[in-house]
Order: structure tokens, then C-alpha cells, then sequence
């Protein structure tokens, strides 16, 4: 079950209260923001160069880790970041301050909230960051989709896998590939097009059926609506 806001705000400041009280990690000796600024930090958020040329995804959680509080971040940010590599956690301070701290809950990177959902930094060697939550930022662009994805039931074992390309199949419509083996639940559907449309991923079947995919995290789509044997599509790594 979701928790509500209180409860959540609620978990976050009994973290808080354990992470200053902590001896460990340079990040615990700053004061720690309201409990309400912390709450606001809870869930998706991009992580990108000032060009928007890189960009990955965070998603920040209430759960306790050394400093702070857990952060998991999306395969490809190590890659595009590698100061990234050894985040894990995160806090922010009663000035705005937001670190981004390593297992030890030492700060690997810092930013400065520049506007409401909107952080940024520097880091030598790879220029300005910019960080903000996943309603400010832009829709994810078909560039940043394609790839192998698998289509699974509930929390199974994908039962269909497929590759989206990015050479435009129309004007509106870009090209995928079923591989082998395909799942007949699948295969009645017959996807032959994908397309993002109001930051939904949608695929699209000869005949015109769609289905139609909401963002649950970087690597993580449910059909919408959602049903009680949930449709899940998955990046393949």
C-alpha cells in the first residue's frame, strides 16, 4: 500500500532525525531541511547536462541509508556521469543543499536549488548539472527509447521481447522488431509501430489497436489502465 503524505512525511523526518544524530558521513554534520522539503524530494527525477545532450533518471526514496536516505539511478548514468558510479544515497540541508552521497555517506556530488524543482552544480571535468523533478522536466523523446525491451505479466519473466528502432516508419510512427518466440497473449496483438505520445510509450498493431505504456521508472513501464494482471514493459540490458 502507497503511503500518505503524512506517513510519508513522517518516515522522512524520523531518517532525518536518525541521519543527524549519526556520527557517520560528512553529509549527517549539516542540518537537515524541514520534513516537507525532504517529502518534496520523494520520487522520479532527471539528471542531465546543461545541453539536455546526456540525460538519466534518479528516483529518490524515503528509505534510510548512511547520510540520508536510498537514491537508485538509472544503468546509463555511470556511463554518461561517471561521478554518479558510487551514488547511493542522498540529503538535503536546511539551506537547500542537496548531496548526493557514496555507500559511506560521503558526498560525491553537491547542487544548489536554483527554482522550485530545479537543482544544479558543477563538477570539474564534466561541467554543469542540472537536476530537476520528472513534472518540470521535458516528456522522455523516442532517442531515449529505443533499444531491447521485454513485455512481461505481473512481476514475471518477460514473455515477449522486442527491439525499438528510431528510423521513422511514417509520419508519426517508428518501427519495431518481435523477436522469436513471442507469447501468443503477444503475438494476437501483433505490435509493428511504437510512437511516445503525451509521455506515453505507445506500441501500435497492424490493425491500428494500441497499447499504451505510463512511465513507473526509467526502466519500467505498466500498460494503462492498469489491471489486476498488470501488462509490464521492461528495458533489457
Amino acid at each position: 500500500m502507497i503511503d500518505s503524505r503524512f506517513a510519508l512525511a513522517r518516515r522522512v523526518a524520523v531518517a532525518a532525525l536518525a541521519a543527524a544524530l549519526c556520527c557517520g558521513g560528512a553529509a549527517a554534520q549539516e542540518a537537515p531541511a524541514s520534513a516537507d522539503a525532504m517529502t518534496a524530494m520523494i520520487g522520479n527525477w532527471e539528471f542531465s547536462n546543461a545541453d539536455r545532450d546526456k540525460v538519466c533518471r534518479f528516483i529518490f526514496r524515503p528509505d534510510a541509508a548512511a547520510g540520508g536516505f536510498k537514491v537508485d539511478i538509472e544503468r546509463n548514468c555511470a556511463t554518461l556521469f561517471p561521478s554518479t558510479k558510487d551514488v547511493v544515497g542522498w540529503t538535503l540541508d536546511s539551506f537547500g543543499t542537496l548531496r548526493l552521497l557514496d555507500k559511506a555517506g560521503n558526498g560525491v556530488i553537491e547542487l544548489t536549488e536554483a527554482e522550485n524543482g530545479i537543482f544544479d552544480g558543477f563538477q570539474p571535468g564534466e561541467g554543469r548539472y542540472v537536476l530537476q523533478s520528472a513534472a518540470a522536466a521535458p516528456p522522455r523523446t523516442a532517442e531515449e527509447l529505443v533499444g531491447d525491451w521485454g513485455i512481461a505479466r505481473g512481476t514475471g519473466k518477460p514473455i515477449c521481447l522486442l527491439t525499438l528502432a528510431n528510423n521513422p516508419a511514417s509520419a508519426d510512427s517508428l518501427p519495431l522488431k518481435v523477436k522469436p518466440g513471442c507469447d501468443a497473449f503477444v503475438a494476437r496483438f501483433g505490435p509493428v509501430f511504437w510512437r511516445v505520445d503525451r509521455g506515453e510509450l505507445v506500441l501500435v498493431s497492424a490493425r491500428g489497436q494500441t497499447w499504451r505504456f505510463e512511465e513507473d521508472d526509467p526502466n519500467t513501464w505498466t500498460r494503462v489502465p492498469e489491471s489486476a494482471d498488470p501488462v509490464i514493459l521492461v528495458r533489457q540490458q
